[in-house]
């Protein structure tokens, strides 16, 4: 990221956003690489907790299948019912990809594209987390999205993840892909507007600014927030957000028979942590995620990529 890219992006979201971001982005690269002091807790770069979770799995002979059910990404079909939805966006869609984590293995990544092709939908949002590890480089991340964004049919918005650095935004933006840092954009249809916001990481990094992202959006307009996490379900409904979509959870990513997650990283009530669900007036819908994370397995919990069709409530 230039010192151009830096200037804009501070004019943009503001000086204390970025600054915060960059300085917590630094921090948490020097305890991942130094172990020092007290930290909150990744499996992520706990690397033997990976290895860990591998031999269980080789132990079980479950590794193999858990890795190949890591390309079998299924499309789900997802309805949003929102109050006061204008006539024009009734049906519109959404697709929703979620936790991607583009360089965690080159297969994962050819799959989602292959399983995006051909896809009907009116708007495409990207809710977190492009990257495997919660550190390091990002290069592959942007050579990654550069062949998906190639199937992807525009619009495109995204947000931030904990696995993501915010010095990925101009070369992403620069792909077409417009990133909400606690900010809002208007869809428009003919004369009706359905509002769209997304907030910054709101798990680890906790930048994310409801009082910015809805900001620009009137008394009880359709609103829609694109959150990382569904950790912010309870701040999202008292805000009067109508629709929230999130992801993070992986829906547990090596789960139970039956779909029973044993870890979920959120401080939300499980039935929170994978597709539907409300709260309040709140309605909202966790995706499980297209990519994987810690190791490259999955097991009774298949990827996905998510249609969300609005409806009026």
């Amino acid at each position: 990221m230039t010192k151009s890219d830096l200037a804009t992006l501070r004019h943009r979201i503001g000086r204390a956003h970025l600054q915060r971001r960059l300085g917590l982005e630094e921090e948490h690269e020097v305890f991942v690489l130094n172990r020092a002091g007290a930290h909150f807790f990744y499996p992520e770069n706990w690397y033997s907790v990976h290895g860990f979770i591998r031999t269980s799995l080789r132990l079980a002979r479950l590794y193999e299948r858990a890795q190949r059910n890591a390309q079998l990404i299924r499309v789900v079909d997802n309805t949003l019912a929102i109050p006061g939805l204008p006539a024009s966006f009734v049906g519109y869609r959404i697709l929703q990809l979620s936790d991607l984590h583009l360089d965690m293995d080159p297969r994962n990544a050819r799959a989602i594209g292959e399983r995006v092709q051909g896809l009907d939908y009116d708007l495409c949002v990207l809710t977190g987390d492009y990257r495997a590890r919660t550190h390091g480089p990002y290069r592959a991340v942007l050579e990654a999205m550069a062949v998906l964004r190639r199937e992807l049919a525009d619009p495109v918005y995204a947000i931030l993840g904990n696995h993501d650095t915010i010095r990925l935004v101009p070369g992403l933006e620069h792909l077409g892909i417009r990133f909400l840092l606690n900010e809002s954009i208007e869809l428009g249809r003919g004369s009706e507007i359905l509002h769209l916001a997304g907030i910054d990481d709101a798990h680890y990094f906790q930048v994310h600014n409801l009082d910015k992202a809805s900001a620009a959006i009137p008394d009880d307009a359709p609103s829609l927030l694109l959150s990382h996490t569904p950790e912010t379900y309870r701040h999202a409904a008292h805000a009067g957000f109508h629709a929230m979509l999130c992801g993070h959870t992986h829906g547990g990513q090596i789960c139970l028979p039956g779909g029973l997650p044993l870890f979920w990283d959120a401080k939300c009530p499980r039935t929170f942590a994978a597709g539907p669900w409300r709260y309040r007036d709140l309605i909202g819908y966790t995706s499980v995620g297209a990519g994987t994370s810690v190791v490259n397995a999955r097991l009774n919990c298949p990827p996905e990529i998510t249609i969300h069709r609005l409806q009026p409530a």
